[in-house]
């Protein structure tokens, strides 16, 4: 292929780039749309929903909506690499690391909101224990903590209020609930309602104890995350080297992109590359993983 054929299919694949971000953008702002609309907020006439939504709400669905979109960046990036290249190469290796890094972005999602209501389950716990002490009932004072702190989903928590309210089986909704992914510590209060129900012993005792070593554990999970940064910043530096080489290549005037993509040596060396690399930062990423799950 000629220079005055490349151009034109240059032009060609960042048209079709950037038509499938707007495609997708479109989507997803209708998707997010029809949610809206399903859910009430914002439709008008909506039975019972009088209150515009804050603008903390607002900001959270805004970067949720960012987030999901992340991954469809690996599309212009590799169009600018394919037509400094010069080759679609960069396109299809971008189109197959979109579902890719979404996957990873989605898993660190779930980190975060597992460890969230980690946290919350340990506010829910003192919450509780503070409430009894103030003299609440502690139907009621669970009834409070419960919507203070938002520790459980949706579900759960209308299982546990109903119950906590109409006198059913609280201890069995809390462990309903500690099945949820983070929310284990659940499972410590429903053990402690049963003893202080069958045995009459002191909850607000029992949670304080509870709610200690559920801190001491998060504690300790803070200190290991922070004594293995180190090795996370090794596995970022791994990646991110072979784009210095080439950025450095380039301003050498070697032309390494040319030689990648271009020259069967370039392309043997580029699949040998990527599969090391790939192998490395899995292995290094296996080896921290297994630092935290110890």
């Amino acid at each position: 292929m000629t220079a005055d054929q490349w151009a034109p299919a240059q032009a060609a694949a960042v048209l079709c780039a950037g038509a499938a971000l707007w495609r997708v953008a479109e989507r997803e702002r209708g998707l997010r749309r029809a949610r809206l609309v399903l859910a009430g907020v914002g439709a008008p006439g909506a039975a019972g929903e009088h209150r515009r939504p804050s603008w903390r709400a607002l900001g959270e669905r805004w970067w949720a909506a960012a987030r999901g979109r992340r991954a469809w960046l690996c599309l212009p990036v590799a169009a600018v690499l394919a037509v400094l290249g010069e080759s679609p190469l960069p396109l299809v290796a971008g189109a197959v690391a979109v579902p890719l890094v979404g996957r990873r972005l989605r898993a660190m999602e779930l980190r975060r909101e597992r460890e969230a209501r980690s946290d919350a389950v340990v506010g829910l716990c003192g919450a509780v224990a503070a409430e009894l002490r103030a003299g609440r009932q502690p139907a009621r004072a669970l009834r409070f903590a419960v919507r203070a702190t938002g520790a459980l989903g949706p579900r759960e928590e209308a299982e546990v209020l109903a119950a906590a309210r109409f006198g059913g089986d609280v201890a069995l909704a809390l462990r309903r609930a500690a099945r949820q992914d983070g929310a284990d510590g659940l499972a410590g209060l429903a053990a402690c309602w049963q003893v202080a129900v069958d045995g009459g012993a002191g909850l607000a005792a029992g949670l304080d104890r509870l709610e200690a070593a559920l801190r001491e554990h998060r504690a300790q999970r803070e200190r290991l995350r922070a004594q293995l940064a180190g090795a996370w910043a090794t596995v970022a530096v791994l990646a991110v080297l072979p784009a210095v080489g080439l950025v450095l290549g380039s301003a050498l005037g070697a032309r390494p992109l040319y030689v990648l993509l271009h020259t069967p040596v370039g392309l043997g060396c580029l699949a040998v590359g990527a599969a090391l690399e790939a192998a490395g930062l899995w292995w290094a990423a296996r080896i921290v993983r297994g630092g935290e799950r110890v």
